[in-house]
């Protein structure tokens, strides 16, 4: 395989789908799983989520973490065998066109890409949560005690890192990657630190982990009840390890190097992340302090109060280096996303928004699109931050659901008895052998019932008024009903392969 991607290799998987590399194939192993992590992003989630999950349900809502873990790795085995299958760019979008249909694809990475794009805008606004920390010079509206001064300034500061991004995409895959694998091993050292740090700081065992706390006393459900929204703050975080695969096609050796990387990425996520918020709840200093579960406090708050001065600074100033990476990250997937799905003209402006620039061997127009729709999203953050934060949260159930059109497609596959290929066993590739059917079936149970348990209408959740209860269902309906009007009027027409990223053998416009 040549670094450069100009030979339309034929153990690259793109021959399934009658592409012509135009990419740079030039990601090693360590940017491949720097891709995912920095998507899952340690850091980032759990410092930017943590108090709800405790301010919810307490210390016992940890165990939604490993909880999730299971879930979402049979999602994550699954996207295993299709990246040794068909390691390729928008590989959720891919995957679902040709395991499912034409239009399931095209819904699944209409979804996906509309909810990476508001992931990325929820992303950018951590800064605020921990630059105003570090120096109140980065409080530049007002003086943070004005009603709107924390999120106006939360858009400014994010506009700022949407702005990083798209420059760093534009300029080509491997600086991307040498900033984002820079970043994931800061950030991996850092995680590994706090995590040390706070456990030696521990002042209780395990055992606080084993009681409610008086959490969920009087409302519907109990605990249980509690404890299902709570779920969120880990159900929020981990995902986006098939950025790995998405970036398959500039990735060497991508049908070996990608399923590797997507599991070495959620299980360091988990382990890593896992021991930072376990160790932190047996490290705070009183359990009942009312700003561990308040947004103004969280985890950035129990770290401060752990760690002398200097050392919680440093620490500060890690997270924000996770940030900064899991922002690239996010920006970068929902590129190749757009790039997947333009060369199948499967998005207005099609031609425009696949042509790949020959200098950096990267889609630049998507970059830029991607930024300026993120950066305009944000401006919603300003007046009405209970409608963000209602967007954000659905942004993650669509991502769910378009899990869900790859491992419900699969599972159909497997009991037809065409799934795994024989070439995966026999070159050596991932499979999950005799274990595949149970697994894919956990995945898809998985995706459907959290995906439930995200959109469940709960006012302590999203608010009112009621289109807020209900966002999951309205705000999707909207979304998918607007791109389904584009599909019928004119996509289901056009759709097909571009002339332009077609190998010379196909036609002009492959139907698939």
């Amino acid at each position: 395989m040549r670094k450069d991607g100009g030979a339309h290799g034929a153990d690259s998987g793109m021959e399934h789908f009658g592409y012509r590399e135009s990419l740079d194939r030039s990601i090693g192993a360590f940017g491949s799983f720097a891709a995912g992590v920095s998507y899952i992003s340690i850091l980032t989630g759990t410092f930017q989520l943590f108090y709800f999950g405790y301010g919810t349900a307490g210390p016992a809502y940890l165990w939604s973490w490993p909880l999730v873990l299971v879930g979402q790795l049979a999602v994550a085995l699954c996207f295993m065998e299709l990246a040794a299958k068909y390691p390729i760019a928008g590989s959720v979008y891919n995957w679902s066109k040709i395991l499912g249909s034409r239009l399931v694809g095209w819904c699944s990475g209409w979804l996906m890409l509309t909810a990476s794009i508001v992931s990325l805008s929820a992303v950018v606004l951590a800064l605020q949560l921990n630059l105003p920390r570090l120096w109140s010079g980065f409080q530049m509206i007002g003086d943070g005690k004005g009603p709107y001064d924390f999120a106006t300034n939360a858009v400014v500061l994010g506009s700022v890192l949407i702005l990083f991004t798209t420059v760093i995409n534009a300029l080509g895959v491997r600086l991307m990657a040498m900033i984002n694998s820079a970043g994931v091993f800061i950030e991996l050292i850092a995680a590994c630190l706090i995590a040390v740090i706070l456990a030696s700081h521990a002042t209780r065992g395990p055992a606080v982990f084993f009681t409610t706390g008086g959490y969920g006393a009087g409302e519907s459900g109990g605990y249980l009840g509690a404890f299902l929204v709570a779920s969120l703050a880990s159900g929020y975080v981990m995902y986006g390890f098939d950025t790995a695969s998405s970036l398959g096609e500039e990735t060497l050796e991508p049908r070996r190097t990608a399923p590797r990387a997507i599991l070495r990425a959620i299980l360091a996520s988990f382990v890593i992340g896992g021991a930072i918020l376990a160790f932190a709840v047996m490290a705070v200093p009183n359990l009942n302090d009312p700003m561990i579960g308040s947004s103004n406090g969280g985890l950035q708050y129990i770290v401060e109060q752990v760690m002398w001065g200097p050392l919680g600074k440093v620490f500060l100033v890690c997270i924000v280096v996770a940030v900064c990476v899991c922002a690239l990250a996010v920006h970068t997937a929902a590129i190749r996303l757009s790039f997947a799905m333009a060369r199948d003209n499967a998005l207005p402006f099609g031609e425009r928004l696949a042509h790949v620039d020959p200098n950096t061997q990267t889609p630049i127009l998507p970059a830029v699109v991607v930024g300026v729709v993120a950066a305009l999203i944000l401006a919603v953050n300003i007046g009405q931050p209970k409608i963000f934060t209602v967007l954000t949260s659905i942004a993650v159930i669509m991502i769910y659901l378009a899990y869900l059109m790859v491992t419900a497609p699969l599972l159909w596959k497997r009991l037809q008895g065409q799934w795994p290929p024989p070439d995966l066993q026999a070159g050596g590739f991932f499979t999950m052998g005799r274990w595949g059917m149970l697994v894919n079936a956990v995945a898809v149970l998985w995706g459907a019932g959290m995906a439930l348990n995200l959109a469940w209408p709960r006012e302590s959740v999203y608010g009112l008024p009621w289109y807020n209860t209900w966002g999951a269902f309205v705000y999707i309906a909207v979304i998918l009903g607007a791109g389904l009007l584009w599909y019928a009027v004119k996509g289901r027409r056009c759709i097909g392969t571009l002339a332009a990223h077609a190998v010379p053998e196909a036609s002009v416009h492959v139907k698939h």
